[in-house]
């Protein structure tokens, strides 16, 4: 995955996934659940986020109290320490890291806390799961960051054209 490449073509695209995106919201919530969900495990099987990992280097997930408690406990750190270490709150109050790349990706694009990653990262990047109507705006977005999620606007666009 050439990460250069996938920045400048996912940025050409972006105007033409946000009126994607604006088709999309005419769909009936469970059809939309449904699309989303089989593009995204058509999606997974063609791409290796190994070869990846733009999500780590780029973004910060939102770190909730138990992931918090769950890393600290991993590194054997008060709670308050691991905050101090390695998280800040952003302007909507939410925990997200302090920098990127994310602390714990290791140079094979693999994570050290795999195992006990937060929540949002267990979930990244969202086309699987129910109410995509109320991610929309999310979503989008995550084609500037997944090369998945790009694919699967894509893909929508061509449908809608037919």
């Amino acid at each position: 995955m050439n990460i250069e490449n996938f920045n400048i073509s996912s940025k050409a695209d972006f105007s033409s996934h946000k009126k994607t995106k604006e088709k999309l919201r005419k769909i009936k919530p469970k059809t939309l659940d449904m699309m989303f969900e089989k593009a995204h495990d058509e999606q997974f099987k063609q791409i290796d986020c190994l070869t990846c990992a733009n999500c780590c280097k780029t973004t910060s997930p939102i770190f909730i109290q138990t992931d918090i408690d769950r890393l600290a406990k991993v590194f054997r750190m008060k709670t308050s320490a691991f905050i101090d270490t390695y998280l800040f709150r952003d302007d909507e109050g939410d925990y997200v890291l302090k920098s990127s790349p994310c602390p714990f990706l290791n140079t094979d694009n693999t994570c050290f806390v795999y195992e006990e990653r937060p929540k949002a990262c267990r979930e990244y990047p969202h086309t699987n799961r129910k109410n995509m109507h109320g991610i929309l705006n999310l979503t989008l977005q995550n084609t500037l960051v997944c090369p998945a999620v790009n694919e699967i606007f894509k893909d929508f666009s061509k449908e809608f054209r037919k």
